[in-house]
């Protein structure tokens, strides 16, 4: 270990020792990478690289790694940066990559190199020369699984990291510009909404400003916690925001909350909390006019954020199907649904859910 990176880590053990700003468990912290292509975060895995995680963490935190930049993509593959040589615009391009390396020991374990996952460059072909610069993979790289000392995972903004990989680059990957860190902090992990709600506290009612009127919606956390537990959740972060109705069968459903229909793109910092629940389905709850109920694919294991609006008695959908609430007030808002003009079961105008809140909550938690 170099004699630099030895008063580095001292010095960021000392801050925690005299409870100083990032006196933390490595695990409730993440990284803010700010470029001039946007911005990621990206949470640690102390429990897979503690050396590394330490490292990050202390260089971060003596502002290293800002006005560096990533000088190396492979498109929708990786992306790569950290060489404090970038810092220097007069960098010879054929140094770029070459500094900031030979300075920990690799960490290997079993932390697979998936999308999303942030790892350490070393020397090629020299073992234990872990350093400073580190990539992030935009799509699976199994070649690399206990190769490379993987130390954390993005948790927001894959986007820019696939937007920085898809920049023009010659054939050895180096980008033709590259792109600038304009910092790297460290912030408290973001807490996931609801997930530690009680059941009463479950018991929330929804309001959703839709292109057609206002709905009003109780959650029934009796029928399915879990479902309204990831509703709350949803709604409270913004997430549903902006997408659309994409769906009409008259007499029986409107369905939205899609990713690939929000008019903002299909990123949201809250997808880091977005997964496929268990299913909690009830046979003694009806589908019936005016209930909320979550959709699903084959699988009946598979619904994550799309949900559905039932327009008429569907005792079908009994006992196979997520009820989670009912509509308590605009019940005339669903009649509005079904006059409206389709293609098949495709709206022919835009329907959104424009806003949508938990009564009596304020400002929705983890806005971005």
């Amino acid at each position: 270990m170099s004699r630099m990176l030895r008063t580095v880590l001292f010095a960021f053990f000392c801050c925690l020792a005299g409870g100083g700003a990032f006196a933390q468990n490595p695990a409730d912290l993440e990284a803010v990478v700010s470029t001039d292509a946007g911005v990621f975060r990206f949470e640690f895995a102390p429990d897979k690289a503690p050396k590394h995680v330490a490292q990050f963490i202390a260089l971060a935190s003596k502002h290293y790694y800002d006005g560096g930049a990533f000088h190396r993509a492979i498109a929708n593959a990786i992306i790569q940066g950290g060489d404090p040589g970038l810092k220097d615009p007069a960098t010879p391009r054929a140094r770029w990559g070459t500094g900031g390396l030979n300075l920990l020991p690799s960490e290997f374990s079993d932390m697979k190199h998936e999308r999303g996952v942030v790892s350490t460059v070393r020397i090629p072909n020299q073992p234990n020369s872990d350093g400073a610069q580190f990539f992030v993979c935009v799509s699976p790289q199994p070649a690399l699984d206990g190769q490379y000392s993987a130390f954390g995972r993005v948790t927001e903004g894959m986007g820019v990291v696939e937007k920085i990989s898809q920049g023009a680059a010659d054939s050895s990957g180096l980008l033709s510009k590259p792109v600038r860190i304009l910092a790297i902090t460290l912030e408290p992990k973001r807490q996931e909404p609801f997930k530690n709600a009680t059941l009463d506290e479950l018991r929330k009612t929804v309001t959703l400003e839709t292109t057609l009127g206002t709905l009003k919606v109780k959650m029934e956390p009796d029928w399915a916690p879990e479902t309204v537990r990831n509703f709350l959740k949803l709604v409270s972060s913004g997430w549903y925001d902006g997408t659309a109705f994409h769906r009409i069968v008259k007499g029986f459903v409107v369905q939205g909350g899609m990713a690939a229909g929000r008019a903002s793109g299909t990123d949201h910092p809250a997808d880091r909390w977005v997964h496929d629940l268990k299913a909690e389905f009830r046979p003694d709850v009806k589908h019936t006019r005016g209930i909320i109920s979550m959709a699903h694919s084959e699988d009946p294991n598979s619904a994550n954020t799309s949900f559905f609006l039932v327009l008429g008695d569907a005792p079908h959908l009994d006992g196979n199907f997520a009820a989670f609430g009912r509509v308590v007030d605009g019940l005339d808002v669903l009649a509005a649904f079904e006059k409206e003009d389709v293609d098949g079961e495709t709206p022919k105008r835009r329907l959104e859910l424009v806003s949508a809140h938990i009564d009596g909550m304020g400002v929705k938690s983890q806005a971005p």
